[in-house]
């Protein structure tokens, strides 16, 4: 069975550079990415906020790809607490957002945080595909309101569909839900993408899809605008070689410039759906289509027939269309070869 996901044209997608921890815990790099996000064309700049102690337990042991990028050494306790700014952090960041003049996201990973950033009033609450099974963080996000962007990583159709009827359960309007497909992966291989998942998601009929994307490149993003993603969120850093989980799998501001001026071409491009002609190409119709025209001289008081008139360009006669119309008139000039014919 097809699935089709209503687009709203009249919405621009959202771009989301998520920061998220790339910051590597300085405030300075912190800012720094806000104004890069900013530069780059970015609607929202999200970074993640957190209280380790209260997300990780002491035992909990790091992903692959984590090993991978940060050594096997220290905890993924460890890890986390040197690279999450303090809760007093994002107000300042949210402050600075609103000078730059980009919006201000940051996913919550605890109870905590969910306060912490309550007051900062951001336009969505962000919800990262590792809490979809975690009813109390759900039913507390739903306590405050707004409207909510939920990554779907790792997850199954049912389990997202669970989750949004917590959300919706606890005071969170349906069409305020937006779902992102993602792959939980850092880098995600192509094979495991599968980007036609997001159009799935529309099946819970809820404010509208989108994708958040692991990939390497910008190939993915840009093809999710083109399926009719609302939201695109992609991981950004100030240098890739830089220590930290998530680097490696990010793009660098110029990277994410391409991204954002790829995907708003996709969105200038996708246009309404009625297939109209198109202001840009009306001036070619005279040139590209073609009118009936005499094959031969033509005398007065001769009919025409299939041997005496053919179809040739420019279009700005009798239409091709009306030749059974033609066929058997007889012409009341002379007509001389090549020239538009007239009835």
């Amino acid at each position: 069975m097809k699935r089709f996901f209503k687009m709203e044209t009249k919405d621009r997608i959202i771009i989301i550079a998520e920061a998220g921890v790339n910051h590597n815990a300085s405030m300075e790099m912190a800012k720094q990415m806000v104004h890069e996000a900013a530069k780059a064309g970015a609607d929202y700049v999200k970074f993640q906020t957190a209280v380790p102690e209260l997300v990780i337990s002491s035992i909990a042991p790091k992903a692959e790809y984590q090993k991978e990028t940060t050594g096997n050494v220290e905890s993924q306790l460890e890890m986390c607490k040197a690279i999450h700014l303090p809760l007093s952090a994002y107000s300042e960041l949210a402050e600075l957002c609103k000078e730059v003049g980009i919006g201000f996201m940051s996913t919550p990973f605890d109870l905590v945080s969910i306060d912490t950033l309550a007051p900062l009033q951001m336009d969505y609450w962000k919800i990262p595909s590792g809490e979809i099974t975690n009813l109390p963080y759900l039913r507390k996000i739903a306590s405050k309101g707004g409207k909510v962007i939920l990554s779907t990583g790792m997850s199954t159709l049912s389990e997202v569909k669970e989750a949004v009827d917590i959300l919706v359960a606890g005071g969170i309007a349906r069409h305020d839900i937006y779902l992102l497909h993602c792959t939980t992966q850092y880098p995600t291989p192509m094979q495991d993408v599968n980007l036609r998942a997001m159009l799935s998601l529309g099946e819970l009929n809820v404010g509208g899809i989108g994708y958040s994307d692991h990939t390497l490149g910008i190939e993915v993003p840009i093809a999710a605008a083109a399926l009719g993603a609302r939201v695109i969120e992609k991981h950004f850093t100030l240098d890739k070689s830089l220590p930290g989980p998530d680097h490696r799998a990010s793009l660098n501001p110029a990277e994410l410039g391409a991204m954002v001026k790829a995907v708003r071409n996709i969105e200038k491009a996708l246009g309404s759906g009625k297939k109209i002609v198109a202001d840009s190409e009306r001036g070619n119709i005279e040139v590209a289509r073609k009118s009936i025209v005499a094959a031969r001289d033509i005398k007065r008081g001769e009919h025409f027939t299939e041997e005496n008139i053919t179809v040739k360009r420019p279009g700005n006669g009798i239409s091709p269309m009306n030749w059974d119309n033609v066929i058997g008139k007889i012409a009341t000039k002379d007509f001389l070869y090549d020239s538009l014919i007239e009835l």
